[in-house]
């Protein structure tokens, strides 16, 4: 859970402006942001010279999700442009520089209606991951050791979307011990390169019950 008094002594950042993503069809887009997640759509422009749309919808707390729709765009590519599958069923991985998912903040006390409620529009949605401190960092049950609940969909174009809450405060103790690794430490090479592919994510081998 943020605190809501962490300092930030550089700059006075008041959260997320927006973020900007890119889209294959907009019409698509418009139906599932604004009628299945409920955000209301609130700017649209045509960009000059017919290079494309860019389209604002409102998420809540001042944020807002944007897309690009580009009418030379390249298609995605799964596993490198955006992750090939949700957490908790498949490889997460994708490439530097990409944005493997995107987190809406949920109430807590709303997080299974929530969910139920996307499967009830046709929405897929993963397992929920109650995500804590063992070795696989996840859990089938909430306990004391969990600290953010989620679970993951997909939007229409396969972009990683997840509904989370946070269930406790973090503390120094939750930076004391994970030091930060560099571009040195990186294994993976394009596959071919030396028969190396990605690890995937050992959470999809866990049993998280029936969820």
């Amino acid at each position: 859970m943020i605190k809501p008094d962490n300092p930030n002594s550089e700059f006075e950042l008041g959260g997320i402006n927006h973020v900007a993503l890119v889209c294959s069809d907009m019409e698509k887009t418009v139906d599932f942001y604004s009628n299945v997640l409920g955000m209301p759509l609130i700017k649209s422009l045509d960009l000059p010279g017919g290079m494309g749309q860019h389209f604002f919808f409102d998420a809540g707390n001042g944020d807002c999700v944007a897309f690009f729709w580009f009418a030379d765009a390249p298609d995605r590519v799964p596993g490198i442009s955006s992750p090939a599958a949700i957490p908790g069923i498949g490889d997460i991985v994708s490439a530097v520089s990409t944005m493997n998912h995107l987190a809406f903040h949920v109430p807590a006390e709303k997080f299974d209606e929530y969910r139920q409620k996307l499967k009830d529009k046709g929405v897929r949605v993963g397992p929920v991951l109650n995500h804590d401190e063992s070795e696989m960092q996840v859990s089938p049950t909430v306990h004391p050791g969990v600290y953010v609940r989620s679970f993951y969909f997909h939007d229409p174009d396969g972009i990683t979307l997840e509904f989370a809450c946070w269930t406790k405060e973090f503390t120094d103790e939750d930076t004391a011990t994970t030091v930060p690794r560099t571009a040195a430490d990186r294994r993976f090479s394009p596959k071919g390169a030396n028969g190396r592919e990605s690890a995937g994510d050992p959470r999809q081998n866990v049993d998280l019950g029936a969820n």
